[in-house]
């Protein structure tokens, strides 16, 4: 499955088609933070771990979006720890020390700045353990084989509240045919 366009950019999210089995990816909302031609890298949004981020970076934890734990951002360098915030409408990234621009008002922390400096200059901010990686062509494949829609992010996925289905959100607010897949059932046996 893919969007209108299928364009995979940074800033863009992946959403897994609901036949993607893989424990790794079932129901996730990726957001690309790397694409060139040796591969992509991308955060998974919506699965929160039972740690609190003030567990692992005590200075950090006070300042991230509830419910304040450490999500798995993938399955690749799950010690490996990334930091996305979304910025206030006119912000510049470029002008903000520690701070990396992915496009529109997401941006990477850079979790050995002080986050008391940062974190006001941020509209919210979230901590990734780990990440999910492609190699050069692996993406363009699953996406051809239709293991994932290409849509743009909002700057609120990074943000969503705990309890909101952020993979049937997102998929409902891109209009019909795709807004159909946000009532996919988790088990289509128990429909």
């Amino acid at each position: 499955m893919v969007s209108e366009d299928g364009v995979v950019t940074i800033g863009s999210a992946l959403v897994a088609a609901p036949g993607l089995d893989d424990p790794n990816f079932r129901r996730t909302v990726v957001l690309v933070i790397d694409h060139r031609g040796s591969g992509t890298l991308g955060v998974v949004l919506n699965r929160p771990s039972e740690v609190p981020v003030h567990e692992v970076l005590p200075s950090w934890g006070p300042h991230t979006a509830g419910p304040q734990a450490l999500y798995v951002g993938g399955p690749m360098e799950q010690r490996a720890a990334l930091c996305l915030a979304a910025l206030p409408a006119g912000s510049d990234a470029r002008a903000m020390e520690g701070v990396i621009g992915l496009g529109g008002p997401l941006a990477l922390l850079n979790l050995d700045s002080d986050p008391d400096l940062l974190a006001p200059r941020v509209r919210g901010l979230r901590v990734f353990a780990g990440y999910a990686g492609w190699d050069a062509g692996q993406l363009s494949g699953e996406i051809d084989r239709g293991d994932w829609v290409v849509v743009p992010a909002l700057p609120d996925d990074v943000l969503v509240p705990e309890g909101v289905d952020l993979w049937s959100r997102v998929l409902r607010r891109q209009g019909m045919p795709l807004a159909l897949l946000a009532s996919y059932p988790v088990d289509p046996s128990q429909n």
